[in-house]
């Protein structure tokens, strides 16, 4: 997916869901009209959200299929959690846990899109080679600096989110004003430097939850069509994150209404994929928003 534009939309709308999105990598394509879902699927013992956790191979397997049978269209794999105040986890341990997932997934699945959540370049590197297609980095390029090489030389589709700060301090909140103008600029450096390499297939991710304070991650959701950067497309992750369930005064296992209503917010101002735990109600929220495009354009 090539950039056609060179700068931000502040006022385009997106509400009639006919972008499409097309990734292509390894003779797998996606093509589709239309929002996008991208199912989450934590290889860790300390997601956040416990319902999210998958330990065990079958697991895996059986939690998969009901993603693609709901209507998933990417799985997205992560092997590091990056909650606050997990533990970290080496690059052997990541590997050991996402590589044989990977491989799990693409041979009982043929055609399954999959997306690794790393920001090691030699984990995007093994996952590839694994059958993954995708790579979403919550780093967007800037915790290993040899990603933009990778990424762009091989042309692999790739989620890049914003977030301030460095692997030791990521969940330090920014303070300042103009949230909205940091992203831009980070997204508009990062973009440069992927596309110096060859990187067509990016996908913009703003970082709910990422170093943002309450009010600064529902400014991100209130202008959130305003950080869409050419014609790449924009992809919200706010599923059942703190900004949910603390504003509702809820726990994790209790934020899926809350994040339905954030969904359909976002799906009307302009994203072009969920990142989802619960993907059924999402596909409705998709589903319904796209009947009310069709009757505002009868």
């Amino acid at each position: 997916m090539r950039s056609m534009l060179s700068s931000f939309h502040s006022k385009d709308k997106n509400t009639d869901f006919s972008r499409t999105v097309k990734f292509e990598f390894q003779g797998k394509q996606l093509e589709k009209k239309g929002p996008l879902l991208m199912g989450i699927l934590n290889i860790t013992p300390d997601s956040f959200f416990a319902g999210s956790r998958i330990e065990l191979a079958s697991q895996l397997i059986i939690t998969a299929e009901k993603m693609l049978r709901e209507g998933a269209d990417i799985l997205d794999l992560g092997a590091f959690s990056t909650r606050p105040g997990a533990a970290e986890v080496s690059e052997e341990e990541e590997l050991k846990r996402i590589i044989p997932a990977v491989k799990a997934i693409s041979e009982a699945f043929k055609d399954v899109i999959i997306s690794v959540d790393t920001f090691r370049t030699k984990v995007a590197e093994k996952a590839v080679e694994a059958g993954a297609m995708m790579i979403n980095d919550i780093s967007g390029g800037t915790f290993d600096t040899t990603m933009p090489s990778f990424i762009g030389s091989n042309d692999v589709p790739y989620v890049m989110m914003h977030l301030f700060g460095t692997p030791e301090n990521r969940h330090q909140q920014y303070q300042g004003k103009e949230l909205i103008q940091h992203v831009e600029a980070f997204f508009k450096e990062q973009i440069r430097k992927f596309e110096r390499f060859g990187a067509r297939q990016i996908v913009l991710d703003p970082g709910f939850g990422f170093g943002k304070t309450m009010e600064g991650n529902y400014q991100l959701a209130a202008r959130f069509n305003e950080l869409r950067y050419g014609d790449y497309p924009l992809l919200a992750g706010v599923s059942r994150k703190s900004m949910i369930h603390k504003t509702l005064n809820v726990n994790p296992e209790e934020a899926l209404n809350g994040s339905t209503v954030l969904h359909t917010f976002l799906l009307l101002n302009g994203a072009d994929i969920l990142r989802v735990h619960d993907v059924k109600p999402a596909r409705e929220a998709i589903d319904l928003c796209m009947k009310i495009s069709e009757g505002r354009n009868d």
